[in-house]
């Protein structure tokens, strides 16, 4: 099919979880909007731990940032208001979302609980004028379901999904080609899909500061500094993505998690380390399997008195990483122990969005394909071998096996009891 043909819309819901915490109070008899005060979804008011999972408008002009400790977010904004999460209401708020979209076409891929592409390619006799559908299908959003969403529409997926980032709320947005160099390219760099933090200082340092400067800088020098990953955001400085929009994609709420009890109680961190590496193992192979990356890894901790606590972490960039899961776990381990025995550890992941349109940043001293690359050919020979096919040397005699933790081992709402 010729490019030129596609239509892509990409939907994304405007502060989901915190515009579904506020349509669901106010149909519940709440006077006052959650979106038009100081609000953010990311625990209880007594509760000092957790992040900010979602935040309002009023808000962000305090310059709370999702991902955030809820600490932090207090300290810019005393008179914050912060709300826990309903994962099990949030999914049917996005399935809801769904049921309507479905209505259009059935060629949707979920990216997230809060994001679809929409691909209505080769459709024009039936929608001849796509601004007058994306307005009609946030009107009837708006109407029947009470929260807002911004619409991106391009020829490709990738620049829909940026024309949805430009001016929020409850706006529609157009990047096709022809718009790229007067909508696009005079924008900051960092403000461009896959260039994060860690790529971001090595594209000063190459004088590159705008996404034209980027969308026009010569590709072999790109690439000697950057490797694959300066084609990548070369492309996409340039608008260029073919990739499908893949339906059928589920989305699970729930995220996916692992957890151990020890038969003895532990105090060595050296021990504990290792019963992390290996739940992150389980977990990692697990997300992989279900073609999902994550944006948020959590540990939870019981000690031999049975307390609960626990810690958690927003990325900068999804992962399915093995590796990844494990070091930030282990570091939320050494943030929130409070050196006493354990008996009980969990390493949970949610926030999980489909790898279709899997999106990473350059790391300082890491290969992020060679090591998805290493993950992929493990998780093969331990599907056709067994778990105990290829373990780590770490594990070797230690007396910790590699692979542990038990599939639904905690039947929760895997953030419920974290925040």
């Amino acid at each position: 099919m010729n490019g030129n043909k596609r239509l892509i819309f990409h939907i994304d819901v405007n502060s989901a979880y915190l515009s579904w915490e506020a349509v669901y109070r106010l149909q519940h008899g709440d006077k006052v909007d959650l979106r038009n005060i100081c609000s953010v979804v990311g625990g209880s008011e007594q509760s000092r731990h957790g992040i900010v999972l979602a935040k309002s408008i009023p808000a962000k002009k305090f310059k709370v940032t999702t991902g955030e400790t809820l600490y932090n977010a207090r300290q810019k904004c005393p008179g914050l208001l912060v709300v826990p999460p309903r994962y099990d209401l949030y999914m049917q708020c996005s399935n809801a979302l769904n049921e309507i979209l479905q209505k259009y076409t059935n060629k949707i891929q979920r990216f997230s609980v809060d994001e679809s592409f929409l691909d209505f390619s080769n459709m024009e006799n039936l929608y001849p004028d796509p601004i007058k559908l994306a307005e009609e299908i946030g009107a009837r959003i708006k109407n029947e379901l009470g929260f807002t969403v911004n619409i991106g529409i391009s020829n490709n997926k990738l620049l829909a999904k940026v024309a949805s980032d430009f001016q929020k709320p409850d706006r529609i947005h157009t990047l096709f080609p022809d718009e790229i160099k007067n909508k696009m390219w005079k924008l900051p760099v960092e403000d461009l899909f896959m260039v994060g933090r860690a790529t971001l200082p090595k594209l000063h340092k190459l004088n590159i500061y705008t996404i034209g400067e980027l969308a026009n800088y010569d590709l072999s020098l790109l690439t000697y500094h950057l490797k694959s990953h300066g084609r990548l955001i070369w492309n996409y400085a340039n608008g260029i993505d073919d990739s499908e929009v893949k339906a059928d994609k589920n989305i699970d709420m729930k995220g996916i998690g692992n957890s151990t009890t020890i038969p003895y109680d532990v105090r060595d961190r050296e021990t504990i380390q290792l019963i992390i590496l290996s739940l992150a193992e389980m977990v990692g192979e697990r997300l992989r399997k279900s073609e999902n990356y994550c944006k948020v890894i959590s540990i939870s901790i019981r000690s031999s008195d049975f307390t609960n606590y626990s810690h958690q972490r927003k990325l900068v960039s999804p992962t399915d990483s093995t590796q990844k899961i494990a070091e930030t776990a282990s570091e939320l381990f050494n943030e929130a122990w409070k050196g006493e025995h354990v008996r009980h550890v969990g390493v949970h992941v949610t926030d999980l969005s489909t790898n279709a349109f899997y999106q990473y940043d350059i790391l300082d001293s890491r290969n992020v394909d060679k090591m998805r690359d290493l993950d992929k050919v493990i998780d093969k020979i331990r599907l056709k071998y067994g778990q105990k096919s290829i373990v780590r040397s770490s594990f070797i005699k230690s007396g910790v096996k590699n692979m542990s933790g038990g599939v639904g081992d905690d039947e929760y709402l895997v953030m419920s009891n974290l925040l």
